[in-house]
């Protein structure tokens, strides 16, 4: 796998512990450590079967796409943030396609589907984790339907303001009004007249790429219930 010292997944796996010396082994042997430049899409619905993805640094944004070919995110993950949904080859059961992209470049670890199933299928502690993280992410999935069947596009987008200003830790932050759309899962044009109407309202600055959030607090209260 490369420099160990360079690499430590152990570290970023809860069960480490819990296996046995061989397992650990096959983990080290197995596992890949790749990288992603920014919009690349590493996984591609159930056109692929990616495996376990730990990110070791960077962003990765997992969405689902619509009939009508819309984007919708349904969680992010940032370093030490672990999925299987990338893996769908190994659950028969999930019946929808979750892509991922890099938001930023990212390195990410995968340890491969026939690898894991092995874990799973002789460890415990990888099967109760693995039930645990998969129940993780399907109420990630469905938190995101509830909101988009039952909230206002306006709570959603200031939610989403909200969070991308966190992510980069600045009320300025770079956003076209295209990808503040395809996260959402929305038309352009509404998430174009929404934000005019929130720079009229005195809540962000918009420029060519980029937007600044001037009122964090009426923010907060326009979002209500939408933010995680």
């Amino acid at each position: 796998m490369g420099n160990r010292a360079e690499n430590e997944i152990e570290a970023y796996l809860p069960f480490w512990k819990q296996l046995s010396q061989p397992q650990q082994e096959k983990i080290l042997r197995e596992a890949v450590l790749k990288t992603a430049k920014k919009g690349e899409i590493i996984h591609r619905g159930n056109a692929d079967c990616l495996g376990f993805v730990i990110v070791k640094c960077g962003q990765l944004r997992a969405f689902v796409t619509s009939g009508e070919g819309k984007e919708i995110t349904v969680y992010r993950m940032f370093e030490r943030d672990l999925c299987l949904l990338a893996a769908s080859c190994i659950f028969r059961t999930i019946d929808f396609e979750i892509w991922m992209e890099a938001r930023e470049e990212t390195i990410y670890w995968v340890i491969p589907p026939y690898a894991y199933q092995e874990l799973m299928d002789t460890s415990l502690s990888v099967m109760k984790y693995t039930n645990e993280l998969m129940a993780e992410r399907f109420s990630d999935v469905m938190w995101t339907m509830e909101q988009i069947l039952g909230k206002s596009v306006d709570k959603r987008l200031a939610a989403f303001l909200i969070e991308e200003a966190k992510n980069s830790g600045k009320m300025e932050f770079s956003l076209t009004h295209d990808r503040a759309a395809r996260e959402l899962g929305s038309a352009r044009e509404v998430v174009t007249r929404m934000l005019r109407y929130f720079q009229q309202e005195g809540l962000v600055l918009l420029s060519r790429g980029k937007i600044r959030v001037l009122d964090e607090e009426r923010l907060y209260e326009l979002a209500g219930d939408s933010l995680r």
